[in-house]
């Protein structure tokens, strides 16, 4: 049987996210808010029936991932690093307005162009194209009916607008622990909730847009 419902899942809050830094691939864990935060959305997720779990390798998704197989039940999160959050290369660890004044040309480029490549990084139209690589091969191999997505806010915005309109997709935000729905209707997917955080108790919603 195909895959008929997915649930994708940012990770859960870091010191990076709670100081505005831009981690990209940089390695950081949750901190104690973010896995007070998976434990909200493990919870919210146990009616759903997950059968499998995918995960980014890097460890803010990991932890958020193995703390939901844990709730729900499963004893393996399959990683795979084309779920990463987008390599911000030379912005990584930095402060918006840190690289403001430190790369001040890149980041207008950034701003402006999504084909644009951060220097030691990737742009967003790479993001995209992995994320969708990712989806193709999820599609045509997993044999659970309804399988869980842990990611990055980047990664999952990319994903998203490869299944459906972009303009769309850019009304919504992702929070920390948010979980966007989609269903399978016949042979195309249907956006059911987009950042959806309202698992979460006042106080533990995460930060909205670093990477």
């Amino acid at each position: 049987m195909a895959v008929q419902q997915v649930f994708i899942v940012r990770h859960g809050e870091t010191d990076y996210n709670l100081n505005g830094r831009w981690q990209g691939h940089l390695d950081i864990p949750l901190n104690r808010l973010g896995r007070e935060q998976a434990q909200q959305v493990a919870s919210a997720l146990v009616p759903c029936g997950i059968q499998a779990i995918y995960s980014s390798d890097l460890l803010r998704a990991l932890e958020t991932a193995q703390i939901i197989a844990a709730r729900v039940g499963l004893a393996q999160v399959r990683t795979d690093k084309r779920l990463r959050e987008l390599h911000c290369g030379v912005f990584q660890g930095l402060t918006r307005s840190e690289i403001a004044l430190t790369y001040p040309l890149e980041i207008n480029h950034w701003d402006h162009n999504d084909d644009y490549v951060i220097p030691t990084g990737e742009s967003r139209l790479q993001v995209k194209a992995r994320v969708a690589d990712f989806w193709n091969y999820l599609m045509q191999h997993e044999t659970a009916e309804r399988v869980a997505i842990v990611s990055h806010g980047g990664s999952i915005r990319w994903l998203l607008n490869h299944l459906f309109d972009k303009a769309i997709i850019d009304g919504y935000h992702f929070v920390n622990t948010s979980v966007t729905t989609l269903e399978r209707v016949v042979d195309t997917w249907q956006l059911l909730k987009a950042g959806d955080a309202s698992h979460l108790d006042r106080g533990t919603h995460g930060d909205l847009r670093v990477l």
